[in-house]
Formats: C-alpha cells, structure tokens, sequence
C-alpha cells in the first residue's frame, strides 16, 4: 500500500483547521452526505474506525448480550472483535473452497436460535455473495450487517456494497482504496432509527449536549480528517479504475503458470475494486522470499484465521480442522502489491519473479 497526498488534501485539512469545529465540524457532515451518495444509502454516520462503526451498528440494532452473531473466520480479526466489543458472540462458518468469502451453503447449518445477524465481510474488494445470504437472513427475521471495510465502490447485481444489507460498514484505514490519513468509519443505511441510534453511540451516547439516551463512545470523526476524506472520495472511481487495469494485467500474465491459482474472476454484474490482489500457492513463502530479495514487499491477509487466534481458542476453544477452508487458505495466500500509483512497468517485475520462481519450482531447482 501506498497512500496518497496530494496538495488538495493538504489545503482542504488546513481550511478545516482554520475555519471549523475540530470535531463533528461542516466537513464532517457534507463527508457524510456525499458517502451515502456514493453507496446509494439515505444515510451515513461516521466513526473513529471501521471496528466501531461495526460495533455501533450491531448496538443500534439492539444486539448484545446472550445473542450470537455469524460471520467468517477469515478475514481481519477486528471484524469479529467487534460483536465481543457489543457483548455478543461470535460465531463462524467457513468461506467457500475456491473463493475468499463465507460460504452461503455452510451458513444455515452453523446458526442457532441465539443469531441475531449475519456479517458476511466483503474480503479483498469483491462482493460477497448477498443473494443467498439475504434469503438466509429474511428467513429468519435477522438483519445482514455488510464488512464493507476493504469494498469501497465494489458492486454486487449493480448495486453499490454498503447499500444491500441493514447496514454497510466502511474502514478509511491508511491501508484502504480511500483513507482520511488516520483512523476513521463509515455507517451506511436506509433505516433511520439504526442512524440515529449510531449518531447517538458514536457521540457519548447524547440525546441533547448534557442528556444521555444510551450507554455510548467517543468515536467521532475528526473534522481536519473528513476534509481529506471528502477529496479522496472524488478520486475513489479513478483510483478503483487503476487498481482493476493492474489487477487484469497481473490476471493475464499469470493466467495457467502452474503452482499459482489466481483470485477468482468476478460474476456478470459484480464489480470488485481490488482492495489486495490475492493469489494462492504451495509455493507461497518461496515466492514471498524471492519477491523480498528483489526489492518487492508483498503481504499475507491473512496468516492466522481467527479462530485459532490465542485469545479464541481460550475463550471459545476452538482448534484446528474446525474451518479447514480458512485454515488451508491463511497457509496458501499472497498479496501482490497493488496501489494506486503502480505502474505497468513494476507490475510487470512483479510478473517476472513470481514467473520465473513458478519454472524454478517446476523444474524442481
């Protein structure tokens, strides 16, 4: 990853500085405005991160203490943090074999009458598949809570992720397509009572200045932060566009190289953005090493499924072979660099050493 900082986002930080509230200023509220433009929401309530705009969305939807709340064992383990951080439990179904995202045919069999809502996480930039999922979730009266956290401006059936479930949650981590160049969150929604409830937790809990409705946080959006938000949200198309050419390059110059499975293709009418640009391979600390030894930093997302993270295991017990899928992938995966301003010519170097590691290993050298 590589953020951007341009002279605009300079000079929209500094206006901000010299002309608004620190916190919960203008820029704030036109950030918001024009996010829920973009995902096609009626609304959308920013928070000190992608983790507690998870949380905050679970507690405005009532969901706490003695419910469980069903989601993915692979991705990044804040996404579960996140339902102990509202005191309920979670709990996984493993993703599909082949794919990165949770499994809709292994999600029924894993919930009890304690789910209260299911987190499908949208892992990489590419949609998860909601239809399924929505079908699950109305059957059983539960509302589907979408990881946005690494989509933003990934579609599913033509329309935006963020807007499909009860609720879209968006991370501006340093790390994402778009960031706010520190820690931030996005709540999006079309149900009003969730948003108010949302503005409510993420602001202390205040009904008024000095009255309280609820038990809430400090997890505001600092206004020099929305600033530079509101111009990165501007360039997010661009830079999606960018992301998918140096995605479709890696796609055609790796296609059938033997060891290497590339990520799966996008459906007619899904649009992934390309967060990461994940491959697979028994090969896969090999080819890290030899990437490193060029000078090319590449990434595993994600190492150690969250259930055999410590703190899982002791507090769950859960244990290896549980979720074998999510187990072989966190063994398997790579992330080649993808950022806005890489160009052809790196890609292309990236290219070659994963090539010509692939023929050593074939060769058996």
């Amino acid at each position: 990853m590589r953020p951007v900082v341009d002279n605009e986002m300079l000079e929209a930080a500094v206006r901000a500085l010299q002309n608004e509230k620190l916190v919960l200023g203008e820029s704030v509220f036109k950030f918001e405005e024009e996010f829920a433009r973009f995902c096609g929401t009626r609304f959308a309530i920013s928070t000190g991160s992608g983790t507690t705009a998870l949380q905050i969305a679970l507690q405005s939807l009532g969901i706490g203490y003695g419910d469980e709340v069903l989601t993915t064992p692979f991705s990044f383990f804040a996404t579960s943090n996140a339902v102990i951080h509202a005191e309920a439990t979670p709990t996984f179904a493993d993703v599909e074999d082949g794919e990165f995202n949770l499994d809709p045919g292994k999600v029924e069999p894993r919930m009890t009458p304690r789910t209260r809502a299911i987190i499908p996480v949208h892992l990489y930039g590419t949609p998860a598949k909601m239809a399924p999922l929505e079908e699950i979730a109305e059957e059983r009266g539960i509302p589907l809570i979408e990881d946005a956290c690494q989509a933003h401006g990934a579609e599913y059936q033509e329309k935006r992720v963020g807007s499909i479930g009860e609720a879209g949650c968006f991370s501006f981590y340093t790390s994402k397509n778009m960031t706010v160049c520190g820690d931030g969150g996005m709540i999006t929604t079309n149900n009003e009572e969730l948003a108010e409830a949302a503005r409510s937790f993420r602001d202390c809990g205040r009904s008024t200045k000095y009255t309280m409705a609820r038990i809430g946080y400090t997890s505001r959006l600092n206004t020099v932060n929305a600033a530079i938000g509101r111009v990165q949200l501007k360039r997010l198309p661009e830079w999606n566009r960018k992301r998918q050419a140096i995605a479709n390059l890696y796609r055609k110059e790796l296609e059938g190289l033997e060891g290497i499975i590339l990520p799966p293709a996008t459906r007619s009418g899904e649009t992934s953005v390309y967060h990461l640009f994940v491959i697979r391979s028994p090969l896969r600390d090999r080819l890290m090493g030899r990437l490193e030894a060029n000078g090319v930093e590449a990434g595993i997302h994600y190492p150690t499924p969250i259930h055999l993270q410590g703190p899982y295991r002791n507090k769950f017990g859960y244990k290896e072979g549980d979720f074998p899928v999510s187990e072989k992938l966190a063994q398997e995966v790579l992330s080649l660099p993808l950022y806005t301003e890489l160009i052809e010519e790196e890609a292309l170097d990236v290219v070659r050493i994963v090539r010509d590691t692939a023929h050593m290993e074939a060769k058996g050298s």
